[in-house]
């Protein structure tokens, strides 16, 4: 039985806690699919920080329509590629530079996404906040969806600390050991979890 529920993160966070199990009767998840993006993801949550959704979108059209007949350039081409080119896209100075750090370490395969697969969340995370313009969170999200890890909580995103503290009364500041605690019951599926709590929300 544990076995089955643990092939089942639905039923096994609403067997495992009564509060989630009434937010997955009524929130309808879609299903979401791994993919090796993994170049492309980062550059775009590199682009997407502190810009509304409409105006990163509008930046990440023109950056990919500076490299021509591609859906998304490689990190060799991202470091041929000009400062000044690259800021008639929209980009900041300071932003170019991080997707340029994340490219040099990609194209000299100091960041080998081949390796991934093969290593743990926290070695992954170690790995990508070597570049800077990357912390903990945007690695979090990568781990959830582009590797789809399973078992990912984001203990810094404000929306789930406000999904926590909605359902359940709790602040990771004022209770932090009852936060924890609950946090750790939804392992091993506490990406699901997350993901429920953030839909939640809406």
């Amino acid at each position: 039985m544990a076995d089955m529920l643990n092939k089942n993160p639905h039923k096994h966070l609403a067997k495992v806690d009564p509060v989630l199990a009434k937010i997955i009767a009524k929130v309808n998840l879609k299903e979401r699919k791994a993919h090796k993006r993994y170049f492309e993801s980062l550059c775009v949550a590199i682009i997407n920080q502190q810009l509304s959704g409409k105006a990163a979108a509008t930046i990440e059209k023109r950056f990919v329509a500076l490299f021509k007949g591609r859906k998304f350039p490689s990190a060799r081409q991202v470091l041929l590629k000009s400062d000044i080119k690259l800021r008639s896209a929209g980009l900041s100075f300071q932003k170019i530079g991080y997707i340029k750090s994340l490219a040099k370490l990609v194209d000299t395969d100091k960041i080998n996404f081949r390796k991934f697969a093969n290593l743990t969340d926290e070695e992954i995370i170690e790995i990508l906040t070597q570049v800077k313009g990357i912390g903990r969170w945007t690695a979090e999200m990568f781990l959830m969806f582009c590797l789809n890890r399973p078992d990912v909580f984001s203990h810094g995103d404000l929306g789930l600390k406000n999904a926590v503290k909605k359902w359940y009364k709790l602040d990771k500041d004022s209770h932090p050991k009852k936060y924890h605690k609950l946090v750790e019951s939804w392992s091993p599926h506490r990406t699901t979890a997350a993901r429920y709590l953030w839909a939640s929300l809406d």
